[in-house]
């Protein structure tokens, strides 16, 4: 009992890693997302108050960054770009009302996203994922 901190167990390294799966769940999000907001054309044309060259051009340019956006999810800068993603998404307000409904929808989703992200880190931390134990 020399010792005064508690002991500190090391897990090994998860069998798989999670975080690639995580990633494909981030990019497949995103090329949801943009589907959805490419769908909003239509809406914005016929019930809201019709398209302009500038909403024509923001609708389009961020799905196109959220098309490309996809692709980056290895980068240590993909989480801050999602994110800053989906506020350009919600600021779709500005545009029209039901751009701006999608993207407080995919912000609830995205909101789920970090949530699982959060414990996946827990969990890894812990040694409770697949792998981590000796005794599974």
């Amino acid at each position: 009992m020399s010792n005064d901190k508690p002991e500190e167990r090391k897990f090994r390294p998860p069998t798989t890693d999670p975080w690639k799966g995580f990633r494909g769940v981030m990019a497949g999000t995103l090329v949801l997302e943009a589907i959805v907001v490419l769908l909003v054309l239509p809406v914005i044309a016929t019930v809201g108050g019709g398209l302009s060259a500038w909403s024509t051009t923001y609708v389009v340019g961020l799905a196109v960054l959220m098309f490309l956006g996809a692709g980056v999810q290895k980068k240590s800068w993909a989480i801050p770009f999602n994110v800053t993603l989906q506020v350009l998404a919600v600021l779709g307000f500005f545009v029209d009302l039901a751009f701006g409904a999608v993207g407080v929808l995919f912000a609830v989703v995205w909101a789920y996203i970090f949530y699982l992200r959060k414990d996946i880190r827990d969990r890894e931390s812990r040694g409770l994922l697949p792998g981590q134990r000796d005794d599974l």
